[in-house]
């Protein structure tokens, strides 16, 4: 199924997604993580999961080869934050595109503790930001170095419009 006949299906409801009254992908999921599948009663929206963990993982593509890069995050008015070393030019190739932008807690749980795993991932239009001195507060410290090299920052506002996520019960 392409992605505009599963757009055109009943098998993804539209929700609002936080970002200014648009209408985007909300996380519908039920188990196995397909989209379009049970409620949400009594669960986390996925794009507040992820302020339970710092950092995740940008996926898109520069001069036709697929990359991920690892970058920190925030979540600001419905959008997702991203800070990420300017050095290896990546937030240049995601400028104006559409990325996907994914999270999970697999570290952070122990199997056997009674908590349950997630994954979350966002796709949508980013592009090159300048955030506000209390969104930089919020990034915390930045690393000193990168592969060597000094850390410099880069900044990205990534609007989800279509959402996935997957959880694993124990």
């Amino acid at each position: 199924m392409s992605f505009d006949e599963l757009l055109a299906s009943d098998a993804i409801r539209p929700t609002a997604t936080g970002t200014g009254g648009r209408t985007g992908l909300g996380g519908r999921t039920g188990p196995g993580g397909r989209a379009g599948q049970g409620g949400r009663a009594g669960k986390t929206e996925p794009i507040e999961l992820l302020r339970q963990v710092p950092y995740g993982r940008l996926a898109t593509s520069m001069r036709a080869l697929p990359f991920l890069a690892v970058a920190r995050h925030i979540v600001s008015d419905g959008h997702i934050l991203l800070r990420m070393h300017s050095g290896f030019g990546h937030h240049e190739a995601c400028d104006g595109g559409v990325v996907a932008y994914g999270a999970d807690n697999y570290n952070g749980s122990v199997l056997g503790d009674g908590s349950d795993l997630w994954s979350v991932q966002f796709t949508g239009p980013a592009e090159i930001v300048f955030p506000c001195p209390e969104q930089e507060e919020l990034f915390g410290e930045a690393p000193a170095a990168v592969n060597g090299e000094p850390y410099a920052p880069a900044y990205l506002r990534v609007e989800p419009h279509f959402v996935t996520e997957y959880r694993l019960n124990f």
